[in-house]
């Protein structure tokens, strides 16, 4: 037995592994399974190039826990080592084997699996162990080893009784670490990290219910099932995004969603494979989760790995914030994971990977609405908030997809943009040549507000997502002569301009009596009552809130827009048509408490109508109308 010093730099280097290697000390395991699949994936790429001559056999890592000695063992029948190689790899912390590995058969062993970027992951093991053991014998021959470490620089190293090749890590887990010896938290963390290991992960066995072997039948005539103990193997080694798109079925796809997702109860809408090599290496298949209107709850649903090893499911840093939206998995050895998250931004690969996918999900959006537009406008109002949020954040995806991008209107109808403006121009154009395209945010409450636009011939489109206030701004400024108009954010005509305007039947001293009668009923701090020469058959009066205030209060409710806008409080313009018959009857009506009651109702009315009527005004309006018409 020889005795020896780890090659560190300072003797609390175990302390500050303990403390600081990883903020989550559960990633020890990932790190000792990733290390025992990169030897048997090193064994099988030295098969394949006829380097190791003997038939490796069934590739494997095992986990195991032995509660009584308070062990975990992670093992593998891979390369193993020497003497001299346990010298070379386990005491000179700074050295990686895995990318010496690399280096050394170049392209040849590109494809071998090998994850090779976690530096200090064999070390995590002091994070949870009071003692670790290693023991291994090389696939070259010779006699195995058994290197051992109490958690400081001093280690022994020892021949050890082992036949076959490969390495048993034992971690023996220090009295913080006790609950990594129950079979739930290896499990859990196991289905974690390891779920899609190009090796097979077997950790203990589990019950499974077969058919009776000898037959037997139930009282209905039914095989019998039995009880059946198996090897747990809790990993796909060949997951979808591994295979050939032409290998996979859309079945394929959806079994992999559900295997991504196991406690999803919505089909994606639709999916996409990304198989690059050159000039970076990226796999993976995102899905289009069906959105409807919520860009909150979608979030985390993309997992990062790096060679089949998970590594997090917080992509924000390297895909761009709108594609965070999607599901699914990417894969990518080229993406640094031992770097700060500002510094990924940074980072050549990263930007392109992030740029290649943003072109990808571009690309199969635009071919869907060219191959087939009736399937791409059934699934618009499941991704359209996708499209929106893309567009809004990245100028490249808008451009991409300008001419792929829908408008619908109240009748269900769809259109491109300029498609849409071909329909509107001529009776939507108001006298200073810009196109308005009035919308809707909710067609029930604007009910009134839209029929009053289509009596003028006019078309209005249904625009109801979270970030349609941003969107129609963004429209705006990358359009040429449009506008974007709320249908109630004022009068009709007002809302399109035009060289004609409507006659007023009243006159300057009746407008003024009447607005001292319509003062009286309404909050002074909260309408400005105004008079608007409307068609007669409009309604008589009608509320409506200042576009640009309202789009600057909605876009600070979802981010953006201008500062304290929604502290302010709610003001709303309170619209007399000065030609209808009942404002012509209240100013006739000479009982003061009819005319103020009929005022009162008119505005109760609009109110009605835009939902703001609730509670005790809502009963007196009842009330008062009841009494009208007795």
């Amino acid at each position: 037995m020889s005795t020896g010093k780890i090659n560190v730099q300072t003797e609390n280097i175990f302390p500050i592994i303990k403390k600081f290697l990883y903020s989550d000390h559960e990633i020890f395991l990932r790190e000792l399974v990733s290390n025992a699949v990169d030897a048997t994936s090193k064994l099988k790429t030295l098969h394949k190039l006829g380097e190791y001559k003997d038939d490796p056999g069934n590739l494997r890592v095992n986990i195991s826990i032995d509660k009584d000695k308070g062990t975990l063992t992670i093992s593998d029948n891979g390369v193993g080592m020497t003497e001299e190689e346990v010298e070379r790899y386990l005491n000179d912390i700074a050295f990686s084997g895995a990318e010496e590995f690399l280096k050394k058969y170049d392209d040849k062993a590109k494809d071998s699996g090998i994850i090779g970027h976690f530096g200090l992951g064999f070390y995590s093991a002091f994070m949870v162990a009071k003692e670790v053991d290693v023991i291994t014998k090389s696939y070259t021959g010779g006699d195995a080893v058994k290197w051992s470490c109490k958690g400081d620089p001093e280690y022994t190293l020892e021949k050890a009784d082992r036949s076959e090749r490969g390495t048993d890590v034992v971690l023996h887990l220090d009295d913080e670490s006790q609950e990594f010896l129950e079979d739930n938290r290896i499990s859990g963390i196991l289905e974690k990290y390891c779920k899609f290991l190009p090796v097979e992960i077997k950790f203990g066995t589990k019950t499974i219910q077969v058919d009776d072997p000898d037959g037997k039948k139930d009282d209905n005539g039914n095989v019998k099932k039995v009880d059946k103990e198996v090897e747990n193997i809790i990993n796909n080694p060949t997951p979808a995004w591994t295979k050939q798109p032409a290998d996979l079925t859309d079945e394929d796809y959806h079994n992999f969603y559900r295997e991504l997702y196991p406690m999803s109860f919505e089909e994606p809408l639709f999916h996409i494979h990304l198989n690059v090599d050159y000039p970076f290496n990226l796999t993976g298949i995102l899905y289009f989760p069906k959105l409807k209107n919520n860009i909150q709850i979608q979030r985390n649903k993309i997992q990062l790995y790096s060679n089949q090893v998970f590594i997090t499911d917080s992509v924000e840093n390297i895909v761009p914030e709108f594609l965070t939206l999607l599901h699914g998995v990417i894969d990518s050895p080229d993406i640094p994971l031992n770097v700060s998250r500002s510094y990924l931004q940074e980072d050549g690969n990263v930007k392109k990977i992030s740029n290649h996918i943003t072109k990808k999900v571009a690309d199969k959006l635009s071919s869907m609405f060219k191959r087939d537009r009736e399937d791409y406008q059934s699934k618009w109002d499941d991704i359209k908030v996708f499209i929106e949020y893309g567009m809004l954040t990245d100028d490249k995806f808008f451009d991409k997809m300008q001419k792929a991008l829908l408008l619908k209107n109240t009748e269900g109808e769809f259109f491109t943009i300029d498609e849409y403006r071909e329909k509107i121009e001529e009776k939507q154009k108001d006298k200073n040549d810009a196109v308005v395209h009035l919308y809707a945010t909710d067609a029930d409450e604007q009910d009134a507000f839209i029929e009053s636009a289509k009596n003028r011939g006019y078309d209005v489109l249904v625009m109801d997502s979270p970030l349609t206030s941003h969107f129609v701004q963004q429209l705006e400024s990358k359009l040429d002569n449009v506008k974007f108009v709320r249908v109630d954010a004022d009068a009709i005509d007002k809302l399109i301009e035009k060289e004609e305007q409507q006659e007023a039947n009243l006159t300057d001293d009746q407008k003024k009596m009447l607005q001292e009668v319509y003062e009286g009923v309404v909050e002074k701090d909260k309408f400005t009552v105004q008079f608007e020469n409307m068609n007669e058959k409009d309604n008589p009066v009608v509320i409506t809130q200042p576009e640009f205030m309202r789009r600057m209060k909605e876009q600070q409710q979802v981010g953006g827009g201008m500062m304290g806008m929604s502290n302010m409080p709610d003001m709303f313009n309170l619209m007399i048509n000065a030609n209808h018959p009942l404002v012509s009857k209240i100013l006739t009506e000479q009982d003061q408490g009819k005319q103020k009651s009929l005022a009162k109702q008119s505005v109760d009315l609009a109110m009605l109508s835009q939902n703001m009527l609730k509670g005790k005004d809502l009963t007196a309006f009842i009330k008062r109308s009841v009494d009208m018409i007795d």
